[in-house]
């Protein structure tokens, strides 16, 4: 065998060959490829990357390459930084890039990068996702983001940029189901509504809390005459039975929600 190349075979036991190299003790896997030639070419190529320094750059990936994309970046990382990372990461000096693609990098904070070294992220449908136990995870939800947030309305990109997942750079406007923040005469308020067959105003409230407590009250109310909806009720996160208590009693619904029938 070339070097680099390790001959393997499928499951059909059709032949291909298998290509990696050693950096820094690492054993850095690049590929499988149908020619024991196409491998030691990556192996080679690797290699000259590896040592380029700053000739090679993730920008300078070429059009048509035996490397990935993926590996691409993994190896620029090493070279530069001297960590091994699986997943196509770049590490700055105060945060990462993460790369899904030639044309798509998010960026992270430095705290999160054990997380996504051993996490790849996933793109469908426009959704951005890793895999834990089996499960999707949406990305917004670790910032407590619900699957059904509305950018601009629930959560914003403070600098606009909706690649950037730094925390500094993500405001929750809207942390709890039914609840929306508005202004009135300068001042902020939360409204809470809840879909019925049409949306009705639960009510009008001082803090994001006594908004989203008047929802689950307002869910309890419609269970209460037969109406069974799926609805999602609010943790109040922070506040005991007590105090939970306390302001649910306090807290009034609409007069119009409370004589609804349905």
């Amino acid at each position: 065998m070339l070097p680099g190349v390790y001959y393997a075979r499928k499951k059909s036991g059709e032949p291909y060959y298998r290509a990696s190299i050693t950096y820094l003790g690492k054993h850095i896997s690049l590929g499988s490829y149908s020619t024991e030639q196409e491998a030691h070419l990556a192996y080679k190529l690797a290699g000259r990357v590896l040592r380029g320094s700053q000739d090679w750059r993730i920008d300078d990936y070429p059009s048509s390459c035996l490397l990935s994309f993926h590996k691409w970046v993994v190896l620029i990382n090493v070279r530069d930084n001297r960590i091994y990372i699986k997943n196509p990461i770049y590490i700055m000096k105060s945060y990462f890039l993460y790369y899904i693609d030639i044309n798509t990098v998010l960026k992270f904070d430095a705290e999160d990068l054990f997380y996504y070294a051993r996490h790849k992220i996933l793109k469908r449908g426009g959704h951005l996702f890793t895999t834990e136990y089996g499960m999707q995870i949406n990305l917004m939800s670790r910032y407590g983001i619900k699957n059904y947030a509305v950018a601009g309305k629930d959560f914003r990109f403070v600098n606009g940029d909706d690649t950037d997942y730094r925390y500094s750079n993500i405001e929750i406007i809207n942390r709890y189901n039914g609840v929306t923040k508005i202004t009135k005469n300068g001042l902020p308020r939360y409204q809470a509504k809840i879909h019925i067959n049409g949306d009705y105003i639960i009510g009008r409230y001082s803090t994001e809390e006594e908004a989203a407590i008047a929802y689950n009250k307002a869910i309890n109310l419609l269970r209460d005459k037969g109406l069974n909806k799926n609805y999602s009720p609010n943790y109040i996160e922070g506040m005991d039975e007590i105090a939970y208590a306390s302001m649910y009693q306090r807290i009034r619904i609409s007069k119009k929600l409370r004589n609804i029938i349905v």
